[in-house]
């Protein structure tokens, strides 16, 4: 049996890895993990990501060890040296298969055909496996052949094709016999990102058990009513699974039987928080199934492309104060808050925070979308993307324009006690009823104390408006 080369990215894990599966059906394994700094810079891939990526790595180089699978590092520092980094490899080692677990942005699939295409020349085949969704792009399609660009429609034929078979799981590779290939070490950092402070590595601990552990927690402790809580950012209402599955240490199929485990195999019935969460495993879906239907979403365009044509506005002093928590809105600095601190923000706070900059400061929403991608230990584009489109109202399933977010109302709606935000705004901790909510009624303002709004919602919403009319007007 000839050796096998399993290049790991967005998937490590040993329990339900397509790639690694298939590849120790056919033959003695080797993993390879690509060092690309040059590359995640260019993504605005954040350090705190990086870093749960190589801390990742290290608990799954410890897994492969009891194997007997070596894991090689190497460094590409940019894709385009991909090509020529693992082609030498493959001779070093005698490979005769690739196998990789499909990737969908265009720079993905760009280094992935220029991978392939290196290794024809020495007869070396790539085999690439679904993994990171339950169906392939393509095959999910509207009777006249299009990708769905409208979620509840492409939800509903994901539905028909669950209901004829659930995605199966696959189990991690036997230990195999030794190979005379020593492992390489893990590096604890990488050039250009700076370790996060170890209190934010203490939220998200690494490897598949934890992964695993926070599985078994949700489904059996808040599954039951994540869809009374999961909009509360004060309870500990959502799975906090996002980083584990963005980095692929979970994976959704995963997700979706354990779904399926506490809600008796029903995907539209029964305990309505199961149903709520394999909603979002689907959206996670869809908006992947974009990226590959509509390539101009991963090159910074607009899914709406007549809203390319929007007059938005670029006032530096307003970005700083929205990306650093200081707008005067409670609820919009405790959740920009959350996320310097966390690397993470509550899913119904991103919607918020995402509307007030596009619509009340009305600023691109790229500039919104780049500043979480350099934050979120659980950026991943296609998700981050298609978030901040449908905010802005410039993407596929867009909120309508007219749809504006008021952040006091959804303040006092979701956060009614003001726990969230005593925790990420402890000047207005000694604040009670709705001043904690909008504490202008009070005056309570000063460096010293907390900024005054940077704006008024009412005149902004409107500017917002007239903006988005000017488009159809053709002004």
């Amino acid at each position: 049996m000839k050796r096998q080369l399993v290049w790991l990215r967005t998937d490590l894990r040993l329990r339900d890895n397509s790639a690694l599966h298939a590849a120790a059906e056919r033959g003695p394994v080797i993993a390879l993990y690509l060092l690309s700094p040059g590359q995640w810079q260019r993504h605005d891939d954040a350090p705190c990501k990086v870093d749960f990526w190589l801390r990742n790595l290290r608990e799954l180089r410890a897994g492969l060890d009891k194997l007997r699978i070596p894991l090689l590092v190497r460094t590409a520092d940019h894709w385009d040296e991909a090509p020529k980094v693992i082609a030498q490899l493959c001779r070093e080692l005698d490979i005769e298969t690739l196998h990789v677990n499909e990737e969908y942005g265009v720079n993905e699939a760009a280094r992935d055909a220029a991978v392939e295409k290196a290794l024809e020349h020495d007869g070396i085949r790539l085999r690439s496996h679904l993994d990171q969704l339950f169906f392939t792009p393509g095959t999910i399609l509207t009777k006249g052949g299009t990708y769905f660009q409208v979620y509840s429609q492409f939800r509903k034929v994901c539905y028909e094709r669950l209901n004829l078979g659930v995605p199966s799981l696959v189990p991690a590779p036997r230990a195999q016999q030794e190979l005379d290939i020593a492992s390489d070490e893990v590096p604890a950092q990488v050039a250009g990102f700076e370790p996060p402070p170890a209190e934010l590595s203490e939220q998200w601990p690494a490897g598949e058990e934890a992964a695993h552990e926070r599985v078994e927690l949700f489904t059996d402790e808040i599954l039951k009513t994540y869809q009374d809580t999961r909009d509360l950012p004060a309870r500990d209402g959502t799975s906090r699974l996002s980083p584990y599955l963005a980095a692929g240490v979970l994976s959704p199929r995963q997700c979706l039987h354990a779904a399926l485990a506490n809600n008796h195999g029903e995907f539209e019935t029964g305990n309505s928080g199961a149903v709520s969460w394999i909603n979002e495993l689907l959206w996670r879906e869809f908006y992947k199934h974009i990226l590959v239907g509509f390539p101009r979403v991963s090159r910074h365009r607009a899914f709406r492309e007549d809203t390319e044509k929007l007059k938005w506005r670029y006032d530096r002093k307003d970005l700083e104060d929205w990306q650093q928590g200081r707008t005067g809105f409670p609820i919009i600095d405790a959740a920009m808050r959350q996320l310097l601190a966390t690397g993470w923000m509550h899913n119904r706070l991103r919607m918020v925070v995402a509307m007030f900059l596009t619509k009340n400061l009305l600023i691109d929403w790229r500039e919104g979308e780049r500043w979480f991608m350099r934050h979120l230990i659980d950026g991943d584009l296609a998700a981050n993307n298609g978030g901040w489109q449908w905010s802005a109202s410039t993407g596929t399933d867009a909120a309508p324009y007219f749809r504006i977010f008021n952040p006091i109302s959804q303040s006092e709606r979701f956060d009614p006690d003001g726990r969230f935000i005593r925790r990420w705004v402890p000047e207005l901790a000694g604040l009670q009823g709705r001043a904690m909510h909008d504490p202008s009624k009070l005056g309570l303002f000063g460096a010293e104390r907390y900024p005054q709004p940077m704006c008024d919602l009412s005149a902004t919403r409107e500017r917002a408006l007239e903006a988005f009319k000017s488009l159809s007007a053709g002004r």
